[in-house]
């Protein structure tokens, strides 16, 4: 990589420190115009103190600036929201800004001149989407969002003694901080039972990276118009409320009641025990039974009432039983069994590719808005959002789950009415799968086992005015046993055979513990896994790792610096060291299980590749995690429905899993124990 182009990254060190300020072993040399009003009177003297230090000055070109006015016109201590409109505008301003750069030298002009005058959140995820997207910068690895904004992700207590460690202990001999495992709430309430869950790291990072590739706002629309983009929105989401009840179920918890009366009070309460180093403000909490209101919040510029959301929920499922909606033309655009998903998708979510915005609204956004001001609607004490306003902490409140159950229900209207598969495109002639089994380390066959493991994360790059050098916060979350699937594959024909091996996991019984109907389970079957296998003639043992999983993205990148153990620049290894954000933890690929074990049905499928296919160069490309997060600039690895073959309610006759299945199907009883002892990661 160009030395110009790791620069950028530099941009993102410590975020609220002024540019001028060592960056690592480098310091950016900036114009004296460049400087603020309160640095530019003693410019010579500040660069030159900083300077000195340095390993290498980045000389920063003095060009002529694009109108920076409206990225400005949000303060520079105010919190950021993708959720509420007016925010979305100045966002997809300032990336266009950084888009329209024509080089690399003069991105980092305009961006060196723009960080110490831009909301900090707002600059990262602008210039974040802007690296993603440019050709010239689109294989820069971006830091994890954790290291870069450590408050959205740590309790606020940690900070005093991250500062004193830091200030007191020389580097080398630090010792990290341990986070509390579970430190908003006590087991009084008893939604805190999915804290591991709601509050996990990599969970909400894969969140944030999600919207950071699919972003729904931005005036090239290219960087929104995506293959089958509404659709992935559909899918990603509804994994995530089917692992979600997945939990609630191994914690003894009904599953997610739906919020589909958006004037009924809230019952959970939540307060996420975080501060906003940006906004110097501790993050709002929710009381129990606090209700949406009407919004009228002049700063926000957001004047809306509950009655328009309710109108917009009305509409759209007006379309979804009509089987069409209509463009801002008049035109009728239907939703049939190939697109239908992906233009409703658009629709809910209300992406800037919704046919018509002004009929069907701003739902899921405007949801998230509602929800995250309804402890101080009108503004009078002065609050800015709660967590539901931000794509990076969403998840760990539980109302997030109620209300993307309920616009999962509305998906689900659409899908109900799609014909179900007939057993000819469920079959794949002359395959049949004849075994299965799964084994994890130090078990007996079928039993999975989870516990909990304690990883550290590198803050330094983001804690502002603090003595250099690493500091480390130590979080608890939950890990399983690496397993092996072994799955024999029988070709009846004389020719190799090309087959996609899908597999899937589901709760075996009901929150009363009755054996679940298909139409229900179906809901709750979790993606592990998809593959590509060549079939010989005869018999085939396939071994696939769960290390493996095209879901996942590997542990490193959830908790290890980036920089640490990256092969040299320009090796065959550097290139397969292709760190892209996007995807599941490797580390909740399974549900936490009880101790005394939690049955599961393992569903393994192989279908004909040749019908599943999508002709397309992939090398190079992060495809690792492709379920929840496609291929950059690429199509969909799969021409099937996403959640196939369980996104449609089954043909006549089938109640429950096992009359689902075809010869090359097959459902394998496995055991989840949980074992209540905690490892440290080495």
């Amino acid at each position: 990589m160009p030395a110009s182009k790791k620069n950028l990254l530099l941009l993102y060190n410590r975020p609220r420190e002024p540019v001028f300020m060592g960056k690592g072993k480098a310091v950016f040399d900036v114009p004296d115009n460049y400087l603020t009003d309160r640095y530019r009177p003693i410019g010579p003297e500040i660069q030159n103190r900083f300077g000195d230090q340095a390993e290498e000055r980045i000389t920063v070109r003095s060009i002529a600036l694009p109108d920076l006015r409206i990225p400005m016109s949000l303060g520079r201590q105010e919190q950021f929201s993708l959720f509420i409109p007016r925010h979305r505008k100045i966002a997809a301003r300032l990336i266009d800004i950084f888009m329209g750069m024509r080089n690399i030298e003069d991105l980092q002009s305009c961006a060196v001149f723009a960080r110490d005058r831009i909301n900090p959140y707002l600059f990262n995820y602008a210039l974040s989407v802007a690296l993603l997207h440019r050709r010239d910068t689109k294989d820069i690895d971006l830091p994890p969002y954790v290291e870069v904004f450590p408050d959205k992700y740590v309790d606020s207590k940690v900070f005093e003694q991250i500062r004193e460690e830091a200030t007191v202990v020389p580097e080398g001999m630090r010792m990290p901080i341990v986070i509390p495992k579970d430190f908003t709430a006590s087991d009084l309430d008893e939604e805190h039972r999915l804290w591991y869950f709601r509050e996990d790291i990599g969970i909400n990072l894969h969140h944030w990276h999600w919207h950071l590739v699919y972003p729904f706002d931005a005036s090239n629309r290219a960087i929104v118009d995506k293959d089958r983009r509404g659709e992935l929105f559909y899918y990603m989401h509804s994994q995530l409320i089917a692992r979600y009840n997945f939990e609630r179920f191994c914690n003894r918890l009904q599953r997610c009641k739906r919020l589909n009366n958006v004037r009924e009070p809230i019952a959970e309460g939540y307060f996420p025990k975080l501060d906003s180093l940006v906004a110097s403000r501790t993050w709002p909490g929710r009381v129990d039974n606090a209700v949406m209101k009407d919004l009228n919040r002049e700063a926000d510029q957001i004047k809306q009432d509950v009655a328009d959301l309710e109108r917009w929920i009305d509409r759209i499922y007006e379309a979804v039983h009509q089987g069409y909606v209509v463009d801002e033309s008049g035109n009728r655009i239907m939703l049939d069994e190939e697109k239908g998903i992906d233009i409703l998708g658009n629709v809910i979510e209300s992406s800037i590719l919704s046919p018509n915005r002004q009929l069907y609204g701003d739902m899921h956004n405007m949801g998230h808005v509602f929800l995250s001001y309804s402890h101080d609607p009108d503004h009078r004490h002065l609050e800015s959002f709660g967590v539901m306003g931000d794509v990076a902490t969403a998840m760990r409140d539980p109302v997030f789950y109620r209300w993307h159950a309920y616009i999962d229900d509305i998906f689900q209207e659409h899908k109900i009415k799609l014909a179900p598969y007939s057993k000819s495109q469920l079959t794949f002639d002359g395959i049949t799968i004849s075994g299965v089994s799964v084994q994890s380390e130090g078990a007996p066959a079928n039993t999975l086992h989870t516990f909990w493991q304690q990883s550290d994360v590198d803050l330094s790059r983001g804690m502002d005015f603090v003595p250099r050098g690493n500091v480390y916060a130590r979080f608890t979350h939950l890990q399983h046993a690496p397993f092996i699937y072994n799955i024999q594959i029988d070709n009846a024909s004389d020719a190799q055979r090309m087959g996609f091996v899908r597999i899937f996991i589901a709760p075996k019984n009901d929150e009363r513990g009755q054996p679940m109907l298909f139409r229900d389970q179906r809901l709750f079957m979790v993606e592990l896994d998809k593959f590509l296998v060549a079939l010989r003639p005869g018999s085939n043992r396939i071994r696939r790792r769960s290390t493996e999983s095209t879901v996942t993205i590997p542990f490193e990148r959830t908790f290890r610096n980036l920089d640490e153990n990256r092969p040299a620049a320009e090796t065959p290894e550097e290139e397969s060291f292709n760190f892209c954000g996007c995807g599941w933890p490797a580390h909740m690929l399974l549900p936490k299980g009880t101790p005394d074990g939690f049955p599961g049905d393992l569903f393994i499928m192989v279908s004909d590749y040749e019908e599943d296919r999508v002709v397309q160069d992939l090398v190079g490309t992060c495809n690792d995690a492709a379920s929840y997060c496609g291929v950059r600039d690429r199509l969909y690895p799969d021409r099937k429905a996403m959640g196939y073959p369980f996104d449609r309610l089954a043909r006549s006759g089938v109640d429950r899993l096992a009359n689902f299945l075809t010869p090359n199907m097959v459902v394998q009883s496995v055991n989840i124990i949980h074992i209540d002892k905690t490892v440290q990661r080495t």
